[in-house]
């Protein structure tokens, strides 16, 4: 294929998912955006994983290719942009949450407050829907860059 995707052959689901978000990089700038409403190159840069700053180029590019994110003007820096989940992005919501509740279930060095991995036992629904209305809020607050 001409735009540097694999061909994929199996057309199993998890097949196409892993060739989207197959690496840990993806998921973590997803990770960012999605719970710690990073919006800037500078401020995914400072994640606690360190990655660098060509790879994060990589995955922004990647991610906005295949319709997770949107590259936006900001409204009050003309030289920056924003980036913010689709709603394609934004619906990988509940496999986000539940990757952390599984890690902050059984990873015992996790920062995940426990009260999170309750709540979700609790109430995973409301606790995905409370994140996905965040998400859309944020969302409606920025104008894609022409």
């Amino acid at each position: 294929m001409s735009n540097g995707r694999k061909r994929r052959v199996s057309g199993c689901p998890i097949d196409y998912g892993l060739d989207i978000f197959g690496d840990r990089w993806t998921l973590l700038v997803i990770r960012d955006l999605l719970f710690a409403r990073k919006r800037h190159f500078k401020e995914l840069m400072k994640s606690p994983e360190r990655i660098a700053s060509n790879i994060l180029t990589a995955r922004l590019k990647k991610l906005e290719e295949r319709g997770l994110i949107a590259r936006c003007g900001d409204p009050d820096n003309r030289k920056q942009v924003i980036y913010t989940l689709t709603d394609k992005g934004r619906d990988l919501t509940p496999v986000l949450v539940e990757m952390a509740r599984w890690g902050g279930r059984y990873d015992p060095n996790t920062p995940v407050p426990k009260s999170f991995v309750t709540r979700f036992a609790r109430d995973n629904d409301q606790l995905i829907a409370d994140v996905c209305a965040a998400m859309a809020g944020a969302a409606h607050k920025v104008k894609p860059r022409r």
